[in-house]
C-alpha cells in the first residue's frame, strides 16, 4: 500500500490537470463546430460531439491503464512495436476504402468506424529512437552516428508521404531533428534544414521572374548569390590567410563584373555565371583544404556543390513530385495566384471566422460562419477558427497560454530524466506537441501552407487523441518510475 501511495505521488497530476483541461475545451468547441440546430442534446451519440465523447472515455481508460503498466515494457518492446507499426503502415493502403478518403490511403475502414495508424506511427517512432540513443554507449560524434536514427524517422515518414499519401502526417517526423539536436546534434544540421527550406521557398517564388538585365531568373540569382555568401562568410572565420581572403573576394568581384560588361554586347544568362561561381567556390573550398586538413570549410564546399543541385531541382520537383493540391497551397501561401473561392476557400474563410469573434466572441453554439458550416474540416484541421470566433481573442490567447504552459510542463519532464531512455522519449513527445500545435495554429491564420495535422486533444478524431494521449502517459509513467527510483 505505501508503494502504491508512492507512486500515485510521483505522478505529475498538474500535467495531467492540463490534459483534462485541454480535452474538455477542445470537446466544447467540437460541439460548437459540429452544432446544428435541430439538434436535441448535446450528448447525443450519434453526433460528432457524441461521437467524440466515447473517443474521450477510451482515451482516458487508455491513459489509466498505461499509468498501471510496469514502465520497463516499453523499453523492452520499443523495437518489436516500430517493426510492426511499419508492416502495418504497409499493409494499411490495401485496407484503405477504394480510391482512399481524399486521397490518402492512411485510414483503415472497419464500417463506420476509422482508424489512421500513422497517428500511432509517431509513438512507436518515438519509442525505437529513444531505444537506440539511449544505448550506454552511444554518443552523437559525428554522421554516421546519425544514420541509425534518421532512418528510423525516414522509413515511415516516407511510407506515409509516398505509399499513403499523406505528406501533412509524414512532415510531422521532422520534429524528431529537435530531439537530435538536443542529444547532441551539430547545429549546423538545423541550419542547412533551414537553408533547403530558403532555397525551395526563393526558387519557387521568383524562379520565373526575368532579369532586368540580361536572361536567367531572380530567384536562380539570389540563391546562388546567398550560397556563395555563405561560403565567403564561412571562409572569412576559418581562414587566417588575409591574402588569401581578398583574392577570393576580388575573383568572385571579377567574375561577375566580366559578366556585366559582356553583357552590354551579348546577353548573359546570369544563371550559369552564378552558377558557375558557386561551383568553383566549393571545389576549391573542398580540394585547397584537404591540403590544409580543414573539414569545416571541406564541409562548407559540399554544401555549396549539393545545394547547387538541389536548387536546381525544386523546380522539378515542385511541378512533378508534389500533389496539384500541394502545388496550389504553397502557391496561395507565397502569394503566387489567390483563389478565394478554391483552394484558398478554407483559410480565408477560417480566417473570416476567428476576425469576426473580436475581443469576447459571440458566445457558445453562436457564431454565424461556425453555424452554417462556411468553414470546411472546421471539427477537424481548422477547430481553432471556432475557438476565434465563439471565444474571441481573450479565448484563443487562453488556448494559446494553456499549451505554451503544457508544453514548458513536457520540456520541464523530460529535463529532470536521469534515464537516456526516458529524457529522449519525453524530448520527442514535447517536439510532437510543439509542432503539431505550431503547424496547425499557422495553417489556420494562413501564414503555413495546409498540410492538415490536428490541433491535439482539441481535432475531432479518436485516432490523433488516443495517440497523443499514449505519447502523453507513457511519458508521465516514465517520469513517475524515475521519481521513485530517486526516492
Amino acid at each position: 500500500m505505501q508503494r502504491r501511495n508512492s507512486y500515485i505521488h510521483n505522478i505529475d497530476w498538474w500535467t495531467i490537470i492540463l490534459y483534462l483541461g485541454l480535452c474538455a475545451f477542445g470537446w466544447m468547441n467540437i460541439s460548437g463546430a459540429s452544432y446544428s440546430y435541430d439538434q436535441t442534446s448535446f450528448f447525443d451519440f450519434g453526433s460528432v460531439a457524441g461521437k467524440q465523447l466515447i473517443w474521450l472515455g477510451g482515451a482516458f481508460l487508455l491513459g489509466g491503464l498505461i499509468l498501471l503498466i510496469d514502465h520497463k515494457i516499453y523499453d523492452t518492446v520499443a523495437y518489436f512495436l516500430f517493426a510492426a507499426m511499419i508492416l502495418v503502415l504497409v499493409v494499411t493502403r490495401f485496407l484503405s476504402p477504394p480510391g482512399g478518403i481524399k486521397g490518402s490511403y492512411s485510414w483503415i475502414a472497419f464500417g463506420t468506424f476509422r482508424l489512421q495508424p500513422a497517428e500511432f506511427a509517431k509513438l512507436t517512432t518515438a519509442l525505437a529512437v529513444a531505444k537506440f540513443m539511449g544505448q550506454y554507449d552511444y554518443h552523437l560524434r559525428s554522421w554516421r552516428d546519425l544514420f541509425v536514427p534518421f532512418l528510423l524517422i525516414g522509413i515511415p515518414a516516407l511510407i506515409i508521404m509516398i505509399w499513403e499519401h499523406e505528406t501533412g502526417s509524414a512532415l510531422v517526423f521532422a520534429c524528431f531533428l529537435l530531439v537530435f539536436y538536443r542529444q547532441g546534434m551539430s547545429g549546423y544540421v538545423l541550419l542547412c534544414c533551414i537553408a533547403a527550406i530558403a532555397l525551395f521557398i526563393i526558387a519557387i517564388r521568383f524562379g520565373t521572374m526575368p532579369l532586368p538585365i540580361g536572361t536567367g531568373s531572380v530567384g536562380m540569382l539570389v540563391c546562388m548569390i546567398l550560397l556563395t555568401a555563405t561560403g565567403v562568410f564561412f571562409q572569412l572565420q576559418e581562414n587566417k590567410y588575409r591574402m588569401e581572403k581578398w583574392i577570393l573576394l576580388g575573383a568572385i568581384a571579377l567574375v561577375y563584373s566580366v559578366g556585366l560588361l559582356v553583357n552590354i554586347w551579348i546577353p548573359i544568362n546570369f544563371n550559369w555565371v552564378s552558377i558557375a561561381v558557386v561551383v568553383l567556390l566549393g571545389i576549391y573550398f573542398v580540394v585547397a583544404n584537404l591540403y590544409k586538413r580543414n573539414p569545416a570549410l571541406i564541409m562548407v564546399g559540399i554544401f555549396m556543390l549539393l545545394s547547387v543541385i538541389y536548387t536546381n531541382g525544386c523546380d522539378y520537383a515542385f511541378n512533378h513530385i508534389l500533389q496539384p493540391h500541394q502545388r496550389s497551397r504553397i502557391e496561395l501561401i507565397l502569394g503566387m495566384k489567390e483563389d478565394p473561392h478554391g483552394v484558398g476557400y478554407n483559410v480565408n474563410q477560417a480566417r473570416i471566422a476567428i476576425g469576426s469573434g473580436r475581443l469576447f466572441g459571440k458566445g457558445f453554439h453562436q457564431g454565424t460562419q461556425t453555424q452554417m458550416k462556411f468553414v470546411p474540416e472546421q471539427a477537424t484541421d481548422f477547430i481553432f477558427s471556432t475557438v476565434g470566433e465563439e471565444w474571441g481573442f481573450i479565448g484563443t490567447a487562453g488556448v494559446l497560454i494553456v499549451y505554451l504552459i503544457f508544453i514548458l510542463r513536457l520540456i520541464h519532464i523530460a529535463e529532470r530524466q536521469k534515464d537516456n531512455f526516458s529524457r529522449i522519449f519525453s524530448y520527442s513527445v514535447a517536439s510532437i506537441f510543439l509542432f503539431h500545435l505550431t503547424i496547425n495554429i499557422g495553417m489556420v491564420l494562413g501564414v503555413l501552407p495546409v498540410i492538415g495535422i490536428p490541433l491535439p486533444f482539441f481535432s475531432y478524431g479518436g485516432s490523433s487523441l488516443w495517440g497523443f494521449t499514449m505519447l502523453l502517459f507513457i511519458m508521465l509513467r516514465l517520469d513517475a518510475a524515475g521519481a521513485e527510483q530517486m526516492r
